[in-house]
């Protein structure tokens, strides 16, 4: 596993004038099959690898190791650059050092550390952002874990949805300062939104899941947005297809569409397989 090439196409993507919108994978076959599929790029979530490793909700119960492990998994399957929501690296400032370790040597191409006060602390009911000192403090001591500088480490802030615009645009201007490679920002619902951002921001823009009011290419490209997600419906409809699956095993009746023994095959690398065999062990 060489993650060089990954980590260099999301360089560009970084540099480059587009918006791309990667797509939602969470192990090695999705994302063998969205690379086949050309997304230039893929997002592993935290609340998705919760889902996949735990069968749990959001509410940070996985652990970094967990969380590393399939990462590292996804990443040696695929060349597809990897960008992984890190949660809030879970824990203090050196805990996110450790986060950083583990996930480069995972092989992602860049990762994610938000400033929302988590796990959730008792007897507070709504979310809420970390002090922006101790924040910042969690952004540089990822950047100075890194080993290899390829690696993109983005600061993460849901505050324009908790504490409001201008604080959210404080903590850009702040975080844009430390040197990381981009701030991603969640919680953003409207065009006034992202002019605003891009007003300030001199580094690129990450845009969590969006809405149809700023579901624009063209207009997010020209505010400095370079990645905005698409939410995590492959997970969700793996789900729905296992459960429709093993409901019409049950009933006896006619199965839903499967997957052709061709994709099977593609998807598995069946091919390469057969061919180490003939080399190595015929």
């Amino acid at each position: 596993m060489n993650p060089a090439p990954a980590r260099a196409r999301l360089a560009k993507i970084l540099s480059g004038d587009q918006c791309i919108r990667p797509v939602s994978i969470f192990d090695p076959i999705s994302a063998r099959v969205a690379e086949s599929i050309g997304f230039e790029a893929g997002m592993y979530a935290g609340s998705v690898s919760s889902l996949v490793v735990l069968g749990a909700p959001d509410i940070i119960l996985l652990t970094l190791t967990e969380f590393a492990a399939q990462a590292r998994r996804i990443c040696r399957a695929s060349q597809i650059p990897l960008i992984c929501d890190a949660d809030h690296g879970y824990g203090n400032a050196l805990n996110v050092m450790r986060t950083v370790e583990e996930l480069e040597a995972a092989g992602v191409a860049g990762l994610t550390i938000e400033d929302t006060d988590l796990p959730r602390p008792f007897g507070v009911e709504a979310a809420r952002p970390l002090p922006l000192k101790e924040g910042l403090g969690k952004v540089k001591a990822a950047l100075a874990a890194r080993s290899d500088p390829s690696l993109k480490i983005f600061a993460r802030t849901g505050a324009v949805a908790m504490t409001g615009l201008e604080d959210a645009l404080e903590r850009l201007r702040a975080y844009q300062d430390t040197g990381c490679d981009g701030v991603f920002l969640t919680g953003l619902k409207s065009q006034a939104e992202v002019e605003a951002f891009g007003k300030v921001a001199r580094i690129p823009l990450l845009l969590g899941a969006i809405g149809k009011d700023i579901d624009d290419a063209m207009f997010l490209a020209a505010h400095g947005v370079r990645i905005a997600l698409m939410g995590h419906q492959p997970f969700m409809a793996a789900v729905e297809a296992i459960r429709q699956t093993m409901q019409a095993q049950r009933d006896g009746v006619a199965l839903p569409t499967l997957a052709s023994a061709k994709l099977m095959k593609d998807v598995t690398r069946d091919d390469d397989y057969a061919r180490w065999t003939k080399e190595f062990l015929d």
